[in-house]
């Protein structure tokens, strides 16, 4: 069947109002309301249910979803039969930011009376998890922020669910007895994470979400949730919920496309989207689909000509039996007819087109996957692997802005070299694992050196900073592909050195990559200080890694409050045996090419494995936080000690930070200088526009520092 869904004509004659004919166009068919009884209307219900056994439902996966506040729909061009916005559902909020009473229950609440007693805990009957009541736990999020979020706060809360997330996976990774119980750590942690108000943007919105960018990445559904993207864990149209009488419409606000389904989803610009249920299992055949809540949002949504957004979901390339989900940004509905799926039964499909001038995303995944085929060749390619066999996976060499035809001369050598080995005073063996290190085996010597907890998740995530990582050497008998060996098994992440516009040769990833994931190992020579101050004092600083500099602290592990655990939790302040200095001027492998940021992607963290009763001490490089593909990474170059002269501070200091980060150091220091002399000068002699315009002028950050130098002067002197 060929256009779009009709108008609002319906037959009033029609009988069976739940069964749509092969014969009848789509224009007959009377919209289907569901009964509250009938359940939450938005949770699209997988053969085994929703949840896996063992959990429990909870807020917003157990009533019908509702807004925290009225959508903005002004933006969208509706026609006269839109809805006023007042029909839509609005849950109420108590002081926490918890909804009030589910719509659509038929349960009364009780009113909560003044009472002494203490709120106590409770632990999961399905894990070790203890679950801290809501009024022992602050958040640390203003109830405006959980209705409109942020970029700094969307940032913040994905760091922290995966802080979480990792910690409950490592808990259970640990488990010597399993319950049979399927392992979520993601579901767990998002029940968590959402009980306690640890979440954002929950007033529900057509268009764009505060803080959220095209392009971003999600390992999990749960992380779309917390951060108000969609609004459901398994169900893959999100959208408004209109009141009961018949004139109201669902409003669709965004659509899940991850394979499920038949979708025809290879243009980047155009997706064929079907609709929901209908789904056969071993317990139920299949059935025609149902123009009813999300199916009937996407229709009603055609004709409102409103925005969708549309996160696709791709298979991982560093795990296949994982997905990843890029936020494609906002579409429009342009047609919707029906169609006879594989099943045989009737099924809707509709033709969502990306709205134009929006961000490249899903057609980044498209051409990666083309360069990775050989389907096609990759824009100014220089080389296609820098390293020439000296890693397993290959690295390319691309240039697209200028003739340069590539860096300075460099030996490429994949590890750290030493002119001696650190002995240790006392060497000790290395764990007596005959096949690989296992996580709970308190008798492998290599995790009681991590103190009793195995570093790095099931998938070779790694879990916590700590003081320091012990990793399996090879005097170890364990394999060598042994899970504790993350940083010596070489690259798995394909990345590329490319040519930047301001900064010389960067480096990036065709690969999505998590929070966790090894990137690299800072390869080079170890130098003493005198060879220190050689390398630094020739302006290729850039190219020597000092571990004693002064970095920027930022809390990366997880909250111990939020798996029942008193007290400040591991501590993320390195311990390092000997002050170490790496020059990769000569001898060096992709490290060198990762260029600073005050607002890193990535961080460093020292690892120790013995051989021989050596010990060796390397930089390894972790994600900080999911980076799409093609982002390029970065970590915070440090700031040397005033009294270091081997780190060459004066030319440290001469050097301009590039970064562009809104938490510039650079940019923080010139407005506070500026700040200064203009608000003295101003107080000792009057009018000085001329002199204050000159200093603007010299900022490096521009209009951002004028912003913040502007902030508290006196009108009359702002222009």
């Amino acid at each position: 069947m060929e256009g779009g869904l009709g108008g609002n004509n319906f037959s009033p004659n029609v009988s069976d109002k739940s069964k749509v004919l092969d014969v009848k166009p789509l224009r007959t068919l009377v919209p289907m309301f569901p009964d509250s009884s009938e359940g939450p209307p938005f949770v699209c219900v997988p053969p085994h249910g929703p949840f896996p056994p063992g959990f429990s439902p909870f807020f917003p996966f157990s009533a019908p979803q509702g807004s925290q506040s009225t959508p903005d729909l002004n933006q969208n061009n509706f026609n006269s039969t839109a809805v006023p916005l007042r029909a839509y559902r609005a849950e109420p909020l108590d002081s926490n930011g918890q909804n009030v009473s589910p719509v659509g229950s038929s349960r009364k609440q009780k009113s909560a009376g003044p009472s002494s007693a203490k709120p106590k805990a409770k632990r999961s009957k399905d894990s070790d998890v203890v679950v801290v009541p809501l009024s022992n736990y602050n958040p640390g999020i203003s109830l405006s922020d959980r209705e409109d979020g942020n970029r700094e706060l969307v940032e913040n809360l994905l760091m922290r669910f995966d802080a979480l997330r990792r910690k409950l996976s490592q808990m259970e990774d640990a488990k010597e007895i399993h319950s049979g119980i399927i392992k979520r750590a993601d579901l767990k942690a998002g029940n968590i994470m959402m009980t306690k108000g640890v979440r954002t943007n929950m007033k529900k919105r057509v268009g764009a979400v505060p803080g959220v960018e095209i392009g971003d990445i999600f390992f999990f559904r749960m992380e779309l949730c917390l951060v108000g993207l969609h609004s459901q864990s398994m169900g893959g149209i999100d959208y408004l919920s209109a009141r009961g009488d018949a004139e109201a419409d669902p409003v669709a606000l965004g659509i899940v496309s991850s394979g499920g389904y038949d979708d025809d989803a290879e243009d980047p610009d155009v997706l064929i989207y079907s609709g929901q249920g209908g789904a056969g299992n071993k317990d139920k055949e299949a059935s025609d689909q149902k123009l009813e809540r999300g199916n009937l949002a996407l229709e009603r949504s055609l004709h409102r000509g409103n925005e969708v957004r549309v996160i696709r979901g791709l298979k991982d390339a560093l795990n296949q039996a994982s997905k990843v989900y890029v936020y494609d940004g906002l579409f429009k509905i342009q047609e919707s007819w029906m169609e006879k799926g594989k099943s045989g039964c009737n099924m809707f499909k509709y033709k969502l087109v990306r709205i134009p001038g929006q961000a490249g995303a899903f057609s980044t995944w498209k051409a990666i996957q083309k360069w990775k085929a050989g389907l096609s060749s990759k824009v100014g390619l220089i080389l296609p692997d820098l390293t020439s066999g000296a890693e397993s996976t290959p690295v390319s060499l691309v240039n697209e802005v200028d003739d340069e035809k590539g860096p300075a001369y460099f030996t490429y050598f994949p590890t750290v070299k030493y002119p001696k080995s650190f002995k240790l005073v006392q060497p000790s063996p290395g764990c007596d694992c005959r096949d690989a290190c296992q996580p709970g085996n308190f008798n492998c010597s290599c995790i009681q050196k991590n103190g009793g907890d195995f570093p790095y998740t099931a998938n070779g995530i790694l879990v916590c900073r700590k003081p320091m990582i012990y990793e399996c050497g090879p005097s170890c008998p364990c394999f060598r592909n042994c899970k504790n060996k993350v940083s010596q098994l070489g690259l798995r992440v394909h990345l590329e050195v490319f040519r930047t516009r301001d900064r010389g040769w960067g480096l990036r990833s065709w690969d999505p990559i998590r929070a966790g994931t090894f990137i690299c190992e800072y390869a080079g020579e170890v130098i003493d200080k005198s060879k220190a101050r050689l390398d630094g004092g020739d302006g290729d600083n850039e190219y020597v890694f000092h571990t004693n500099r002064i970095y920027e602290s930022f809390k990366w592990n997880y909250e111990p409050a939020l798996v029942g655990q008193e007290g400040p939790g591991p501590t993320e302040d390195f311990d390092i045996p000997a002050h170490l200095t790496i020059s990769a001027k000569t001898n060096g492998n992709v490290a060198r090419f990762m260029n600073h940021s005050c607002s890193p992607n990535v961080f460093w963290h020292p690892i120790m494995y013995e051989s021989n009763g050596e010990a060796f001490l390397r930089i390894a490089f972790f994600a900080k936080r999911h980076v799409p593909p093609m982002t390029e990474l970065t970590y915070d170059y440090g700031i040397p000690h005033s009294d270091d002269t081997g780190s060459n501070t004066a030319a440290y200091g001469r050097k301009k930070c590039l970064c562009g980060s809104p938490k510039c150091r650079a940019c923080r220091r010139n407005a506070d200088y500026a700040y200064a002399m203009v608000a003295t000068t101003y107080r000792s002699m009057g009018n000085m526009r001329t002199m204050y315009g000159c200093l603007l002028s010299s900022l490096d950050c521009g209009m951002l520092n004028y912003g913040l130098v502007t902030s508290d002067l006196p009108d009359d002197l702002i222009f």
